[in-house]
């Protein structure tokens, strides 16, 4: 079973798909997605693992992403941070008291800001696919090559599928700020040592946009249990490219750490 629809968070209406429904005593399963992704591009991984864990599941598009609200550009550097302010109205207004984050590249830093702020007693696990705390200058490098690849093929039009009047809107919020100057310095290792959820960091091995310096930070830093897999032959999107590998990793942690 699933409900779509959109919530307004600040008077932004951003588009959500709600799947299934947790026990009263059980957190839900929150999707974050990346730099390019919304709703859709989730395609069916959100109802899998839901369907293995017996937790419902929220998927969301940012605003500027899917058929959420647009967003004026540039976005702030700050921008992460932002974002994570915005889920916590999120779970407010859609009564979850406790949370799975399950975040992917900038979701999965989103998920780590949030979990590492204020609310942290609120996020029970954190299941994160190429995280990133810190720039390199490999995945800026990665950054800035998409550039071309989104005016000379047919990246743009794929994306369009996804994402409609927001297209240029999402490539451009995500691809300009990671390329400005002032970009080079972001770095949100402050959060980590304040996270007490229990983590699972995915990455690919072939991973283009990070290194595993980021899951070596994160894993060095953080108070709760943690686990990592890197998956070979695997690039930027695990659960895309290898989602049956992905879906068994994330369900077993959460067989291992959360009550279902």
């Amino acid at each position: 079973m699933s409900e779509t629809g959109f919530i307004t968070i600040d008077g932004v209406n951003l588009e959500y798909c709600r799947i299934g429904t947790s026990a009263a005593d059980s957190p839900a399963l929150l999707f974050l997605h990346e730099g390019l992704g919304c709703v859709s591009l989730w395609k069916d991984f959100p109802a899998r693992l839901a369907e293995r864990t017996g937790l419902g599941a929220l998927v969301y598009s940012r605003a500027g992403y899917g058929r959420s609200d647009p967003v004026s550009l540039p976005r702030p550097v700050r921008f992460m941070h932002d974002e994570a302010d915005v889920l916590e109205k999120l779970m407010s207004e859609m009564n979850i008291g406790e949370a799975v984050l399950v975040g992917h590249s900038d979701g999965a830093s989103i998920s780590l800001i949030y979990a590492g702020g204020t609310n942290c007693a609120k996020v029970k696990a954190l299941l994160l696919e190429a995280p990133h705390v810190f720039t390199e200058p490999s995945g800026l490098a990665s950054i800035a090559k998409i550039t071309g690849a989104y005016r000379t093929t047919g990246l743009r039009n794929r994306l369009a599928k996804h994402h409609g009047a927001n297209t240029d809107i999402a490539f451009r919020g995500w691809n300009d700020v990671w390329l400005d100057p002032s970009f080079k310095s972001w770095n949100i290792e402050e959060f980590l040592p304040a996270i007490i959820a229990p983590t699972l960091l995915i990455q690919g091995d072939d991973d283009e946009y990070g290194t595993l310096r980021q899951l070596e930070a994160i894993a060095r830093q953080v108070k709760g249990p943690l686990e990592t897999l890197c998956i070979p032959a695997c690039g930027h999107s695990p659960h895309r490219e290898h989602p049956d590998v992905t879906l068994e990793a994330m369900a077993a942690f959460i067989r291992r750490y959360v009550s279902a």
